[in-house]
């Protein structure tokens, strides 16, 4: 089920993290675990994991996982990132979604929702590449898709979306003018977050886009319901 997938965990606690680690192998990860920030950064410079698990208070750096998940995002746009911390309020979960983490789970979780989170993550690339329904490449107008090494392109330029942003253009992009609620959009990116944090989402992935066109607005906000993608501009 893994394929001997490479799981990192960054985590001080060392009681936490192999109780972590122990987990992950037990389900057929290999896994790496690290202390600190530099130690993490260090381990990467050879090769970055398949996902990464993060704790946000990593020794005297009370901040370091956000910092580590910002350096992990300057060197991939890809990589499956989640927060795993103690850090329970809404601006800590805000923060990490903004910096590029594509789940951010609180310590009370069990072991069993952890694994499945992993799973569902180290799973998406495979349920749409291995999908017979649908094109290699999905093309909106000005908006391309390409399935299988997840890129987004906008007039040709590359858009660098994470894992979660890319299905959640997905979701919108398939069916252009139907309206997808916040449920439907995070079930499809195999995440589940509260309202806020799927505004957020939803405010990161415009501003990537409109960082590439300034005239981009073909996500609608549909208040009250969740949101779209508009025609108008996907030249459908």
């Amino acid at each position: 089920m893994s394929s001997g997938k490479l799981v990192a965990v960054v985590e001080d606690e060392a009681a936490i993290r192999e109780n972590y680690t122990a987990a992950l192998q037990r389900s057929g990860y290999r896994v790496q675990g690290y202390a600190s920030r530099k130690e993490a950064l260090d381990g990467f410079d050879s090769r970055l994991p398949d996902l990464v698990i993060i704790d946000i208070n990593l020794g005297d750096e009370v901040e370091g996982g956000f910092e580590l998940c910002r350096e992990l995002r300057a060197r991939s746009s890809q990589l499956p990132i989640i927060f795993l911390t103690a850090r329970e309020s809404e601006l800590d979960v805000v923060s990490g979604l903004r910096l590029g983490a594509d789940d951010y789970l609180t310590k009370r979780i069990g072991l069993e929702h952890l694994l499945a989170r992993v799973t569902a993550l180290l799973r998406r690339i495979d349920a749409l590449t291995r999908s017979d329904e649908e094109p290699r490449l999905l093309e909106r107008g000005r908006l391309v898709l390409d399935l299988e090494r997840m890129i987004a392109a906008w007039d040709g330029e590359a858009v660098a979306l994470t894992l979660t942003e890319f299905w959640v253009v997905h979701a919108l992009a398939r069916h252009p003018g139907h309206v997808r609620t916040r449920e439907q959009l995070m079930s499809a990116a195999n995440v589940v977050l509260d309202d806020s944090t799927v505004t957020s989402q939803i405010k990161r992935i415009r501003a990537k886009f409109v960082a590439a066109d300034p005239e981009f607005s073909a996500i609608d906000t549909v208040y009250g319901m969740g949101y779209r993608w508009s025609g108008e501009q996907s030249g459908d």
